[in-house]
């Protein structure tokens, strides 16, 4: 590494660790792919700015990619940063040292590519597992964010093209886009939740203060939101179909996230100008999938680091205690749903206005219930919830060991109350039996954070239909057994 009138021309590895590899195999040019990484320039165009090196290019000979970088000295340590659009890695070069001090006084030297074990101090990418409602790639200065409906394929297959909505998330104003995208200025610091979902992503996050709006505050139970409705650092903007515009335009938010497929209404928003970005969390038919979303608002809030974090450790308890109960029951879940070998079986729902609403066979929370290990009766294609005659559901259900509730009921709920409710509702074998599993919204912050913490879902199941697999004292947070 030179350095000539405050740039240095270049950086060039001159050793390699034994057993790393010696060719340049992963170059986008097919032509250097056969020439030795030893003698190869890995650091071009840096001018010295203040303490640091800004302004050039770094290679990255483990994948043939170029990033922009800046390079300045820490102590003894020399920092080497490579971006991506906004988002930037941190490595420390400890020999390297004395090649930046040799550098920066004027003297030729070369650096050593086999100490870029560093440390990293913010996320690069975000990697899309399980979600299926949008995608991210990177691409020069920005973030590419298509958002598209939920399918049911698997997390790598594409979106579907037909309504798709797509993003792209930048650090500057002056950012070029591809044509199609709209561009998304980023972090953004105000924004507006639309429903009770969108709003755990932003609990988990520790992101309140970005939350300037809500449609309301009903079933909200965190002190936090409440207090900050209180006081007006959060409006509230009326409901879907029928949003106060004014309040709207004083919550100043940046960006919206809206449910699409909802009651909706957003016209009178829209001439508002201000950018609607679609959040599809509740379309995703696997709940690490909904969960994911996390790191979409990670995304626009400059949080991605977090989500990731927050992320892995929602997908490790939940795989680890759904295969704790796949190992227990010797099955594999199958795909139709169906899981059948002498496991418990299920029904949920009540009637409400001379139909039964049950959740699903496809939906989220059905999925839940068979990675707890049950068997849940319905096995269809419902992707969400689905509305049934009484003696279609007893013919389901009639013999089924557990029944799931949620609902909304003042006051304790009760056999009682779920007799008083529907007189038939005693003839099912899970009321006979008392094995009701419950949880109250009046008394539990289902909605506001449960989408955030399907392994907390998993495990209340579990507790009931495999309690041996959770420990002796483990206390349901949303769903236990009725009294």
């Amino acid at each position: 590494m030179g350095n000539r009138r405050g740039r240095l021309p270049g950086g060039e590895i001159v050793w390699l660790k034994k057993g790393d590899g010696q060719l340049d195999v992963h170059n986008p040019d097919k032509k250097l792919q056969s020439r030795k990484l030893v003698g190869v320039n890995i650091l071009t165009g840096l001018t010295k700015k203040g303490e640091k090196w800004e302004g050039g290019r770094i290679y990255n000979p483990k994948n043939g990619k170029t990033y922009k970088c800046s390079i300045w000295l820490d102590g003894n340590e020399l920092k080497v940063r490579g971006y991506i659009a906004m988002f930037y890695e941190t490595q420390t070069w400890t020999s390297a040292v004395a090649v930046l001090v040799s550098a920066c006084s004027g003297k030729g030297a070369r650096t050593n590519s086999g100490t870029d074990d560093g440390a990293k101090d913010s996320v690069v990418g975000i990697d899309v597992k399980y979600a299926t409602g949008f995608s991210v790639r990177d691409s020069a200065d920005v973030r590419l964010v298509d958002v598209g409906a939920p399918t049911p394929q698997s997390a790598t297959a594409p979106l579907r093209q037909g309504g798709k909505y797509q993003f792209a998330l930048v650090h500057s104003d002056d950012a070029a886009v591809p044509e199609g995208y709209t561009k998304v200025r980023v972090p953004i610091t105000n924004t507006i939740c639309m429903t009770s979902l969108q709003l755990s992503n932003f609990t988990i996050l520790d992101a309140h203060d970005v939350v300037k709006g809500l449609t309301g505050t009903k079933n909200l139970f965190n002190e936090d939101i409440l207090a900050r409705v209180k006081d007006g650092r959060i409006v509230k903007i009326g409901m879907e179909g029928n949003f106060d515009t004014e309040m709207v335009l004083a919550a100043n938010p940046q960006v919206i996230f809206i449910s699409p497929s909802k009651r909706g209404g957003y016209d009178a928003i829209k001439e508002t100008g201000i950018t609607l970005v679609p959040h599809l969390g509740y379309q995703e038919l696997d709940p690490l999938g909904q969960a994911e979303w996390i790191k979409f608002i990670g995304m626009f809030i400059g949080k991605e680091q977090k989500a990731n974090e927050v992320f892995a450790g929602i997908e490790s308890r939940y795989n680890e205690l759904k295969a704790k109960v796949e190992s227990k029951t010797n099955q594999t879940p199958h795909p139709s749903g169906g899981a059948g070998g002498g496991l418990p079986t299920l029904f949920s729902g009540e009637m409400h206005y001379g139909n039964w609403h049950a959740v699903g066979g496809k939906n989220y929370l059905a999925q839940i219930f068979r990675d707890a290990g049950a068997d849940y009766v319905i096995n269809d294609e419902e992707t969400s919830g689905e509305n049934l005659e009484f003696e279609k559901m007893y013919a389901l259900a009639a013999n089924a060991d557990y029944w799931r509730i949620l609902n909304s009921f003042p006051g304790e709920f009760s056999y009682e109350a779920l007799k008083a409710s529907e007189p038939r509702n005693e003839l099912f074998k899970a009321f006979k039996e008392r094995k009701v599993i419950y949880c109250n919204m009046k008394q539990q912050p289902y909605y506001e954070i449960s989408p955030v913490q399907p392994d907390v879902l998993l495990k209340d199941f579990v507790a009931i239909f495999h309690p041996e697999l959770v420990e002796p004292d483990y206390k349901p947070k949303y769903y236990k057994l009725l009294r």
